[in-house]
């Protein structure tokens, strides 16, 4: 009986184990930089909110006491709510599905929405609350910022 020998490792083996090698170590190095930069940017993040939480209250000293009204605030009261928001003839602010609970609102001077099923969510226009359409019918409509909050906005800028 003769001997056995194992076959020499070729160069397409040695070129895998080191690729495999590679990858590992660079999935380590990516994944300790990514653990570093989370317990790095808590501090800073613990720094911003606290100094952003003064700013608020120094913020309504200056300006009116009068809080800032959206033009239109979609608030979704469906498990999913699709909603489409743009500004005329102009970029789209959303086109998604929001979840239950989920709001959205803009301070553009004219928007057009359209809202796949009317019934679904709950909308405010320039504050008001807009009568619910039917269940299941689609809904268009425009809404432009009413003149009061216009105003309003020009006199505090």
């Amino acid at each position: 009986m003769g001997r056995h020998r194992s076959d020499p490792l070729g160069i397409a083996r040695l070129a895998l184990v080191g690729l495999v090698a590679v990858l590992l170590l660079a999935v380590i190095v990516v994944g300790a930089r990514a653990l570093l930069s989370t317990f790095g940017s808590e501090e800073p993040a613990t720094g911003a909110a606290s100094t952003s939480s003064a700013r608020p209250s120094a913020a309504p000293s200056a300006e009116p006491s009068t809080p800032r009204v959206p033009t239109v605030r979609v608030v979704c009261r469906a498990d999913r709510c699709p909603v489409f928001v743009r500004v005329p003839g102009g970029d789209v602010l959303i086109d998604r599905d929001l979840a239950r609970g989920e709001e959205a609102s803009y301070f553009q001077p004219e928007l057009d929405v359209v809202l796949d099923d009317a019934s679904t969510v709950q909308i405010f226009e320039n504050g008001t609350v807009r009568s619910p359409g039917p269940a299941g019918e689609r809904q268009a409509f425009s809404v432009k910022r009413s003149a009061d909050q216009a105003s309003d906005r020009s006199a505090s800028e």
